[in-house]
């Protein structure tokens, strides 16, 4: 039986260790990386990888999009797509810095509190995200947005950059969503008037909502943090982790406060995780 490689392709100076290790994990027989791929490398490589084996096979050859930019790598996938040629297609998926899945996850979950405890649609919900001009950040508010939601990005160094992604989500998806100002910790208490969910998808190890600004928040329901490097995102949560059970590093916490205790709900535990598999036959 022919093995099943996968090529991992990145725009970085080196393919992350994670991809690797969750590659091999997954059952793949070869993985190979490459580093520093840019956009106009995309045809050249797909046509080697999608030649080289019979049509029987194609299906065993993977080619993975990494690196950390989500646009950029939404463009290598259009590139692969219009390079794919019948009956030779080999399979092919995106996931940069893990922000697809990860930001899937992260938006179920908070649908999943949203629907269990208070009967709500994620459709009618107002969503904050900070850490919005990171690829997590990106990811969860194209899929907050595509399910419905009023989406508010949140920059940390103001709104200039957030607005960026405002239009790139709208020029790539469709979606309207709006840019606002979380430079401070005003500022930051002043985005989360009138929100239902809060997403924090910021930098490993940084703290974006302390326990007096998620106070003032009287309307939130859920706040969710991807950060797996303590401190976490959110004050609230890391108070919750370290008080309660341990996790594994690859960790998604998410909590909801409900009125009138205002205590945090976890939502599982152990808490979920994600393993991706080939899709080969």
């Amino acid at each position: 039986m022919a093995k099943n490689i996968l090529h991992m392709l990145s725009s970085l100076k080196h393919m992350s260790p994670f991809d690797v290790n969750m590659a091999i994990d997954a059952g793949f027989d070869a993985v190979i990386p490459y580093s520093g791929v840019t956009l106009n490398d995309i045809v050249p490589l797909v046509r080697d990888a999608m030649f080289s084996r019979s049509p029987r096979d194609a299906v065993r050859t993977g080619v993975f999009i990494a690196g950390k930019d989500a646009g950029l790598a939404l463009d290598m996938m259009e590139q692969v797509r219009a390079t794919l040629l019948k009956p030779f297609e080999i399979s092919a998926f995106a996931d940069p810095a893990g922000s697809f899945t990860t930001a899937a996850a992260m938006v179920a979950c908070a649908e999943k509190i949203l629907k269990e405890q208070k009967s709500l649609a994620l459709a009618k919900t107002k969503i904050v995200i900070f850490g919005a001009t990171g690829v997590v950040g990106y990811a969860s508010g194209v899929i907050s947005a595509l399910e419905g939601a009023e989406v508010f990005l949140a920059g940390y160094d103001g709104p200039s950059r957030v607005q960026a992604k405002a239009d790139d989500m709208k020029k790539r998806f469709g979606v309207d969503v709006h840019a606002v100002d979380g430079s401070t910790e005003e500022k930051k208490a002043a985005a989360l008037v009138g929100m239902d969910v809060v997403l924090c998808a910021a930098a490993a190890g940084k703290q974006i909502l302390s326990k007096e600004i998620l106070a003032t928040a009287k309307s939130l329901l859920v706040a969710a943090d991807v950060n797996a490097v303590p401190p976490l995102g959110v004050e609230e949560l890391w108070d919750a982790f370290v008080n309660g059970w341990r996790q594994p590093a690859a960790m998604l916490d998410v909590c909801a406060r409900f009125p009138p205790s205002n205590r945090p709900f976890r939502l599982s535990r152990p808490p979920m995780s994600l393993v991706i598999r080939p899709s080969f036959g």
